[in-house]
């Protein structure tokens, strides 16, 4: 069993505190690490302050070496992490292993990334230059929905384009990430990463932080809206994906056997705690009943229990604190509308609710208002496709959203009138590291991914020659 302990400056060292998580497939102890202090976090961007002016100065090949050497053990390790990350998390087994060797994929492609000098003007006059340089010291505060591949948006672009790094995973999640941190610490120059556990009260103090020049944050809004106001006192760059409510709008001319297998696995992956999964469905009065039918019958014959179970296909919530708002919000639901599945909490201990379709509910829910990060979906009839839109986009996030038809033309005319930051044609939840992802509205602030995301992580620098 490994310690995890926190990395600073190049060595696994004790915390200050210990910290247990719980596994919340069992509500038992799934291990126990360590909880850095204020001083340890301070220890931990000063090694990084210290380490970045030579790797800055370190020419990109051997800090893309560097990098995908990362991505090299952490794919080696995959099954090893993939199992920690079930004790801690909850998900299916394969989903784990599958999202540390995300780790890895997420990591080469942005060791590949390139920070060539472009040049926008050369005439007898001037010449204008647009370089790109690090910011410094980067902080990446991680949610406990999906540990390793966040980091894997994170930490391929903070180092390739030069900057070191501090990493706080959420205190429900930290022992896949602190277990990683001990496999790759050699592959790169002390103080390049460090990796701190926290009891969630040293967030405030990385935000607000003098030497750390930028925060990248995955997280709920709340959070987000607290890292943006301590990250004012110094004015870093932030970078914010929150919360969202995605919506899909279902047209008439679909087919309901075909349509409902699809919007289950949108809405339900990762038991719904995907901050892009599908929250609320719009599905046409004409395809309605058939709908929410087949809906009904495929959350019936899903398997829940323990990750580790052969066969599962639903974990637990992955904390009490969310699988007691899930619980509310379906209360909330079963007065407002007609829970057609699900609903209920299996007798066995563990954070565990049924996978829940609820069909005659409307805006004015719980369900529907609010994001429910859990497995419970509302299925919501609607007449008029303008009417919907409308509805749609009447929630205050836009992260994601998607329409679906067998006219793919039409679906798009649609779809450029949702006010999200993406939104996906026939499909949902498709998330490429080549391809820049945002939030609109009050799910976010910037970008990741892609070579948006990539640049989020430098500063732009103008070079104006006479």
């Amino acid at each position: 069993m490994p310690n995890f302990e926190l990395l600073i400056d190049g060595k696994m060292v004790p915390g200050a505190a210990s910290l247990d998580v719980i596994n919340p497939a069992t509500e038992e102890l799934a291990g126990t690490c360590s909880r850095a202090s204020e001083s340890q976090l301070d220890e931990a961007i000063e090694a990084a302050s210290s380490a970045q002016a030579a790797w800055a100065a370190t020419p990109i090949e051997e800090r893309r070496a560097a990098v995908l050497k990362v991505a090299e053990i952490a794919a080696a390790h995959a099954p090893e992490l993939g199992a920690i990350l079930t004790s801690e998390q909850g998900k299916p087994l394969p989903e784990a292993v599958a999202e540390a060797y995300g780790f890895s994929m997420f990591t080469q492609h942005f060791a590949a990334m390139e920070m060539p000098v472009e040049v926008l003007e050369d005439s007898e006059t001037r010449r204008v230059e647009v370089h790109r340089t690090p910011l410094g010291v980067v902080g990446a505060i991680i949610p406990w929905n999906f540990p390793l591949i966040l980091l894997g948006f994170k930490l391929g672009p903070a180092l390739i384009s030069g900057n070191t790094l501090v990493v706080k995973p959420a205190p429900t999640t930290p022992l896949s990430t602190l277990r990683l941190a001990e496999l790759i610490k050699d592959a790169l120059p002390p103080g390049v990463l460090n990796v701190i556990a926290d009891a969630n009260d040293l967030g405030s103090k990385i935000s607000a932080h003098p030497k750390i020049r930028k925060v990248s944050f995955t997280g709920s809004t709340a959070t987000g809206m607290k890292v943006m106001a301590s990250a004012s006192s110094t004015l870093k760059r932030i970078t914010l994906e929150m919360g969202g409510n995605d919506a899909g709008l279902f047209l008439p001319d679909l087919d309901p056997k075909e349509i409902a297998p699809k919007i289950f696995d949108a809405a339900f992956g990762n038991n719904g705690q995907i901050c892009i999964a599908l929250k609320r469905a719009y599905v046409h009065e004409d395809i309605y009943d058939d709908v929410c039918d087949e809906l009904a019958a495929i959350a019936k014959s899903k398997k829940i229990g323990d990750g580790t179970e052969e066969g599962v296909e639903l974990g637990p919530l992955q904390n009490k604190a969310q699988y007691e708002k899930v619980q509310a919000i379906i209360a909330d639901a079963a007065e407002k509308g007609t829970i057609i599945a699900g609903g209920g909490v299996p007798d066995r201990p563990g954070y565990f609710i049924e996978p829940t379709i609820v069909r005659d509910i409307a805006e004015g829910s719980r369900l529907v208002d609010e994001e429910q990060f859990g497995p419970a979906l509302p299925v919501i009839k609607y007449s008029d496709p303008e009417e919907a839109l409308a509805r749609i986009n009447r929630s205050s996030d836009g992260l994601g959203g998607s329409v679906w038809s067998s006219d793919a033309a039409k679906a798009r005319e649609l779809a450029i009138r949702i006010d999200s930051g993406t939104v996906w044609v026939n499909k949902h939840a498709d998330l490429d590291p080549s391809i820049p992802f945002s939030g609109a509205k009050q799910s976010g602030i910037g970008t990741e991914l892609g070579q948006d995301g990539f640049e989020e992580f430098t500063q732009r620098r103008v070079i104006n020659i006479s």
